[in-house]
């Protein structure tokens, strides 16, 4: 059986619908870091409202010390066009709640062209790794402590 593929209709429902229900946050920024796309996965993951965030900065989920090195690369992709990073890589990195906790998130990134075939911006999906990475972390440290603790004579 052959299916007929999907219209363009279809396509746009079903993009607005995973936009919407995504538990991941999808977010967009244009080519200056200013957030033009936030969902309701990025306002759980965040803290920030959609109202919060639009307009604003990347450097609201970016904790200072990332900040320089963040903005070199992003100011590289939008006047190349190119990022090192392979279609689907998936980077990880810390991020900032508006209560201000620090947390792991990894994410991959979209870069965005607009028509003229110019750097638009960059889209990306983001999912909270914090429990995830401080379990492994807590496991390394116990693994170090009972291998020095082995080590004592």
């Amino acid at each position: 059986m052959t299916l007929a593929p999907m219209t363009a209709a279809r396509r746009a429902a079903l993009a607005d619908t995973i936009l919407a229900s995504a538990g991941d946050a999808i977010l967009y920024c244009d080519r200056d870091g200013l957030i033009r796309f936030w969902n309701p996965g990025a306002e759980r993951i965040f803290g920030f409202s959609a109202e919060e965030a639009l307009g604003r900065s990347l450097d609201m989920i970016i904790p200072e010390a990332q900040r320089a090195r963040h903005w070199h690369g992003f100011q590289r992709v939008m006047a190349s066009g190119h990022t090192h990073y392979a279609e689907g890589d998936l980077l990880a990195v810390p991020a900032l709640r508006q209560d201000g906790r620090r947390i792991s998130v990894e994410f991959t990134i979209m870069p965005m062209r607009g028509p003229d075939g110019r750097m638009d911006g960059m889209a990306a999906v983001m999912r909270d790794v914090t429990e995830r990475f401080e379990a492994l972390r807590d496991a390394r440290r116990r693994l170090k402590e009972a291998q020095n603790a082995d080590e004592q004579p």
